[in-house]
């Protein structure tokens, strides 16, 4: 038990110290988020289909888009660069929210989005007015009574591939996307009551 213990402390010494000497000098390294769940593994959705769900969600510049487990930014940059929306992405991995930032500044989006190191399960969500999610089923599970305590009645919530259970969405997108892979979106509306 003690040689478990020595070694795990040992690989965690080694990736520190190979992170420190892989940041330039000056530069601290992005803090993780301790024991935040996982709640899907990071598959980018292709643009046709980030659009779709903004089209679908009827993303205006009046909205406020938050995306849980935003990746590399696309969503809220697209939202913002072809919408005009405002935009927050949330992501525990600290590699993939520097990434963002370098999207949204390429994409000269940096004024109107942000990103943000947080376990989405702990996030303050009421501003938003369109909810992105490519979740498992069972992550939507777990975030629809986060959802529907949150958000106002009439945000979006648009959800890639995955449902939340019997909450029956408002509309179901199904399409054939740009690389002939079948896709369902669902898009769901909060109606102030609360789900479990």
């Amino acid at each position: 038990m003690l040689w478990h213990r020595l070694a795990r402390l040992a690989a965690c010494l080694l990736i520190v110290v190979a992170t420190e000497r892989a940041m330039p000098a000056g530069q601290a390294p992005m803090p993780a988020v301790p024991a935040a769940p996982i709640l899907a593994p990071y598959v980018p959705t292709p643009p046709d289909v980030v659009e779709r769900m903004l089209k679908l969600a009827g993303v205006t510049k009046r909205d406020v888009v938050y995306d849980l487990g935003c990746g590399d930014g696309r969503i809220v940059i697209m939202a913002a660069q072809k919408f005009g929306a405002r935009g927050t992405g949330f992501d525990i991995n600290p590699e993939r929210i520097k990434e963002s930032q370098e999207n949204a500044k390429k994409a000269g989006v940096e004024e109107l989005v942000t990103f943000k190191l947080q376990d989405v399960m702990t996030a303050d969500l009421s501003r938003a007015t369109v909810v992105s999610l490519y979740l498992l089923s069972s992550s939507n599970m777990k975030l629809r009574p986060i959802l529907t305590r949150q958000l106002k009645p009439g945000a979006r919530i648009v959800s890639h591939a995955f449902d939340m259970g019997d909450w029956e969405p408002a509309k179901i997108d199904k399409f054939t996307d740009e690389l002939g892979i079948g896709r369902t979106l669902f898009l769901w509306k909060a109606d102030g009551v609360a789900r479990q």
